[in-house]
């Protein structure tokens, strides 16, 4: 009945001589309202495009760098996230300073004709004159958690064994003194029989071989300069259910082939290139690349418990068209630290995957997918791909994880399972509480599986189409604090399918086609910057209540009737809550029927550039409007005035858009009381608080 009524009201206004623009645009596309809201014109990405999205960079020799597309010239700035690793001069001059990983990014401003544009590569730093403990020795430094036995320096070992691989002759062993190593060619089995907690240092190259290790007490395994190829499965399979170390030194490869049967020996499970029935606990600083190049739905790294990335070594995986995931853990997987890249290829395959949750706590990680949906025999439906997939929740509290998907049906992260609590169905919140988070997908949806930037949790239904109900849900977000940009084209930017709590943190997320910050129940902002941008859909929209309690947000939304900037479930007796200490700015009107408890206004601003909030003897707060949009909707705590056109000089927060320091300057404008609610840009029309 809504849609019908807003059909008929537009015939309306079309018949009077008012003008209402109802038509979908891309981001700052044109508008046209009734309440005097400018509309916006189309902007043009320029399209900042490293070379390639991983590089390795070796001290003490000449490195040829990536290079960065720049077709239009654009004024770029550039950082390093790890400046003590390596640092990255205005002119994009790199001078390599240590060993480790750091993200270089190039970036560039919005300018009237261009829209902002930023891209990265994680730039892995090595140094052969490091000086890492050498391969004969029995004890290791804390690796960053020494309460933890995840720690290896809280390990005893009592001996090691060194093997040296060889592609023209057998590999060779020493220090076996214990009898447990056997050795066909370079194809290597260790069976410790003993009660001897050993260390086993991988050396050489081979391109017919493997490490294969079976035993009853915790181990480590330190790859030191190995390269090892196997044609017919796992090049380290590790069948010890024990705790076990990887101590990566200097630059080593594993791989498998096209060829690779990986066929299964008895009931031994061979599930990778790197494949462990016990935990794996990567550390050390070196360089590792993982290449899954088989045809059999077999992962680059996996293991049978968890998976954790400690201290500073680098992970490459590198998993095929026709390969399983990047990096799955079955328990849980935990960046502590370190770097992880994942490329993955293959449709319905994951970036970093587990049947439980994913913390990540620090280290520079990056993820990209590119494959797309297929058909799921064992579940009976169509899938896609996802880079981090988690079945419990996702976590994350420091470090930084970039995401890119550009699959079909693509998400950047999936959190929550129906099936992860057989009994209950629920599941544990997912939160964020720092770390730089940036998510890009560019999938469209195919056979009902939509391309997403982070969805969290489940949704059941009965019925389908606009008549299907909600019969039930799982999974609440809470973000507290981190930085958050996500952008997707082709579906929502930020979706929880439970509640959806901002208590702090900057989030910046946009939308092409759906909307820009959606949730199947309440969403309430407490505190934290936010930015919401949708061309195809709300900009904020909750199915439930919507609670503006504090903190800052911008949302806009430029689609038109009956979309709206902020939504709420009104159909169903839900209300936007705008309530005081909020600071609100929006375009594209706000739920009909909504609660204020502070004052609203229209305000004209500057487009493109900062405009403040003023409370009659100081500044509230500053933001940066889009480019040719100079009229909003506003509100905040003791709101008197506007300034348009101000000067910030403090740090620009959420992606650019919000300043509450260093604001100057400016022309002081008048505030309007604020009429509309629903019907596009501006607010339309106006209905007034209480409803039709």
């Amino acid at each position: 009945m809504r849609k019908l009524f807003l059909l008929l009201l537009a015939i309306s206004f079309a018949i009077t001589g008012c003008e209402q623009d109802n038509s979908p645009f891309g981001p700052d596309g044109p508008g046209g309202n009734s309440d005097g809201q400018q509309g916006a014109t189309n902007l043009i990405d320029p399209g900042l495009v490293w070379s390639t999205d991983s590089f390795e960079a070796t001290i003490g020799i000449d490195n040829t760098f990536p290079t960065l597309t720049n077709t239009s010239k654009v004024d770029v700035s550039y950082s390093s996230s790890h400046p003590e690793v390596a640092t990255i001069s205005a002119s994009g001059v790199i001078s390599l300073v240590s060993a480790g990983s750091t993200l270089i990014t190039a970036t560039s401003s919005e300018n009237g004709t261009y829209s902002s544009s930023t891209d990265s590569y994680l730039l892995t730093v090595l140094d052969p004159n490091s000086s890492e403990s050498g391969d004969d020795t029995l004890t290791f430094d804390s690796t960053g958690d020494v309460s933890s036995d995840d720690d290896i320096s809280n390990t005893t070992f009592d001996g090691y064994i060194t093997i040296t691989y060889s592609n023209t002759g057998d590999a060779t062993v020493s220090g076996d003194t214990y009898g447990y190593v056997s050795i066909d060619g370079n194809k290597v089995t260790v069976n410790n029989t003993g009660k001897e907690i050993l260390i086993y240092v991988l050396k050489g190259t081979t391109s017919n071989g493997y490490f294969k290790v079976y035993g009853s007490k915790k181990q480590a395994i330190v790859l030191s300069g190995v390269n090892i190829t196997n044609p017919d499965g796992a090049a380290l399979n590790n069948q010890n259910k024990k705790r076990t170390f990887i101590v990566v030194k200097g630059t080593n490869t594993l791989s498998d082939s096209a060829s690779a049967t990986y066929a299964k020996e008895g009931d031994e499970d061979q599930k990778s290139v790197l494949f462990s029935e016990a935990q794996i606990i990567f550390s050390g600083s070196g360089l590792l690349t993982v290449n899954a190049n088989n045809t059999q739905d077999k992962s680059g790294i996996a293991s049978d418990d968890y998976i954790r990335l400690m201290d500073n070594p680098t992970i490459k995986i590198n998993s095929g068209s026709s390969a399983g995931h990047g990096l799955k853990g079955k328990d849980y997987v935990q960046l502590s630290n370190g770097a992880l890249v994942v490329s993955v290829a293959a449709a319905m395959k994951k970036g970093i995957s587990t049947d439980d949750y994913i913390l990540v706590e620090g280290g520079t990680h990056m993820v990209n997918v590119t494959g797309g949906v297929a058909y799921d025999d064992e579940d009976a439906e169509y899938s896609g791909t996802a880079g981090v997939k988690a079945d419990n929740y996702f976590a994350m509290t420091g470090g930084s994880l970039t995401i890119k998907n550009s699959g079909d049906g693509g998400k950047g992260i999936s959190a929550g399972s129906y099936d992860y609590d057989e009994e209950n169905h629920t599941l544990a919140d997912s939160y964020i509480s720092g770390g730089v988070l940036t998510v890009t997908t560019t999938g469209r949806e195919v056979n009902d599986v939509s391309a997403k930037g982070v969805k969290i949790g489940w949704v059941t239904k009965e019925g389908s189409g606009d008549r299907a109900k909600v019969t039930g849900n799982a999974g609440n977000l809470v973000i507290s604090g981190g930085t958050i940009v996500i952008s997707s084209t082709n579906g929502e930017g930020l979706e929880a399918k439970g509640d959806l709590t901002f208590e702090g943190g900057e989030t910046h997320v946009s939308s092409a086609s759906e909307d820009a910050i959606n949730c199947q129940g309440d969403l309430t902002v407490k505190s934290g910057f936010i930015y919401a941008f949708s061309s195809g859909n709300d900009a904020m929209d909750s199915n439930g209540n919507t609670y503006l309690d504090g903190g800052y947000v911008m949302a806009i939304c430029t689609k038109g009737v009956p979309e709206v900037a902020i939504d709420a479930n009104t159909e169903e007796g839900k209300k936007l809550y705008i309530n005081s200490g909020a600071t609100v700015v929006s375009y594209g009107g706000l739920e009909r029927g909504y609660s204020a408890s502070q004052s609203i206004y229209t305000m004209n601003a500057t487009a493109g550039a900062w405009n403040a909030l003023y409370d009659g003897s100081s500044y509230i707060a500053a933001f940066k409007a889009p480019s040719n949009i100079s009229s909003f909707t506003v509100t905040a705590p003791g709101l008197s005035s506007g300034y348009k056109g101000v000067s910030v000089n403090a740090q620009a927060r959420c992606n650019g858009i919000w300043a509450v320091g260093g604001i100057s300057g400016g022309t002081s404008v008048s505030l309007s009381g604020y009429s509309g609610e629903n019907g596009g840009p501006g607010g339309g029309p106006g209905w007034g608080s209480g409803g039709w």
